[in-house]
């Protein structure tokens, strides 16, 4: 009995994997159709998920909408078309193979924790009504990721490394660029996939999420201080 039903558990989880949405095609999706919706006129959608600093200090006098942090990973610039092809070509080249290695869920915390953490740099390093837009935080999370998992296996992360020191010298330049997003999404991204490497056996899962929930829980923090201390960054 306990042998069939084991066989049965594998053959139902081999089928959720199968039928199961990829996360990346997930993302790519819902920021194609977020950025056509962008293009419908008086639609309102780029005002409405934008990030700026000032939506998370309440001595601005802005609006306190702390969620723009995550949702600013999913409006891109109307203008320059080239802004979210760019981001979507690097997802789907980086996070098929990087969720393919992690599983989904694991994926979708290196993306939207890289996210926050793009945002957060953006907070503490740009004045507060600059507005910012695009997923390349949550980008550079996922090269942040590729390299910690790349060096703990061993394999020579060189081509990596000049590729990603290449693209944070290329935000330095542009004024459009928001280097502040590449830094914090690479150093956030690089630090989920820090706690996924050092906790690997299923006898750490209950490890791997406490110290999971735990750098949420300081990226959060760190978000919501200005708000807390009543100061701005």
């Amino acid at each position: 009995m306990s042998g069939s039903g084991g066989a049965a558990a594998l053959a139902w989880r081999r089928f959720r994997r199968t039928v199961a949405p990829s996360a990346t095609y997930l993302l790519i999706t819902i920021t194609l159709l977020v950025f056509l919706a962008q293009l419908l006129p008086g639609s309102g959608v780029t005002e409405a998920l934008l990030y700026s600093p000032a939506y998370s200090v309440p001595a601005t006098g802005a609006p306190f909408e702390p969620w723009r942090m995550i949702t600013v990973g999913f409006v891109h610039s109307t203008g320059v078309i080239l802004h979210i092809l760019f981001n979507m070509l690097a997802l789907w080249m980086f996070g098929q193979p990087l969720e393919a290695m992690i599983g989904k869920w694991r994926f979708l915390a290196v993306y939207f924790l890289s996210t926050l953490g793009g945002s957060i740099a953006v907070l503490y390093l740009v004045s507060p009504f600059q507005g910012v837009v695009g997923a390349s935080g949550a980008i550079f999370g996922l090269l942040g990721a590729f390299f910690v998992i790349a060096r703990n296996s061993g394999t020579n992360t060189t081509g990596l490394l000049v590729m990603i020191a290449l693209n944070l010298g290329i935000g330095l330049f542009f004024r459009t660029i928001s280097w502040q997003a590449h830094i914090g999404g690479l150093i956030a991204g690089a630090l989920v996939a820090l706690i996924f490497v050092r906790t690997p056996r299923r006898a750490q899962r209950n490890l791997q999420i406490t110290l999971l929930v735990a750098l949420t829980a300081l990226l959060l923090l760190i978000s919501f201080w200005p708000a807390i201390s009543g100061s701005t960054p």
